[in-house]
């Protein structure tokens, strides 16, 4: 099984248990070489390779097979995949699974830093009230 590292409205616990079917407990990390930005005229941010960039978020341990077919569903044709290295606080690293924004969506993003805590003041409850990809999530 692998982790799972989020960055945006994923690290909100209700968010993922939403659409993994699971409640999941997170811990800090830290990615590096990575910058997450605004997507346009979305609430919900993309990470893109950035070297010299970090990039705040969580990791998800252990996430079955099962839930990584819904996250799938979720993050959509926007994003791919890919294993990145993150570190903790304490400096100790693991390998952790992300979504990042695919080259060819590159133009869909703002030269802007998509903040978390501006998500959820701002964003959270229009993203909630608002995504209907919940439905499609294969249950």
């Amino acid at each position: 099984m692998a982790h799972l590292f989020a960055y945006g409205t994923l690290m909100c616990p209700d968010i993922i248990k939403e659409v993994t079917g699971l409640p999941l407990r997170s811990v800090k990390v830290t990615l590096y070489n990575f910058r997450r930005l605004c997507v346009k005229q979305e609430p919900y941010p993309a990470l893109i390779s950035n070297p010299g960039s970090t990039t705040d978020g969580v990791l998800y341990r252990d996430i079955p097979h099962s839930a990584w077919i819904r996250l799938d569903q979720f993050e959509g044709q926007l994003y791919s995949r890919e294993r990145v290295p993150v570190l903790f606080a304490d400096g100790t690293r693991a390998d952790a699974d992300t979504y990042v924004v695919q080259h060819h969506f590159q133009h869909c993003l703002e030269e802007r830093e998509w903040d978390f805590e501006q998500f959820i003041r701002q964003g959270k409850d229009r993203f909630c009230n608002s995504y209907k990809g919940y439905d499609t999530i294969h249950r």
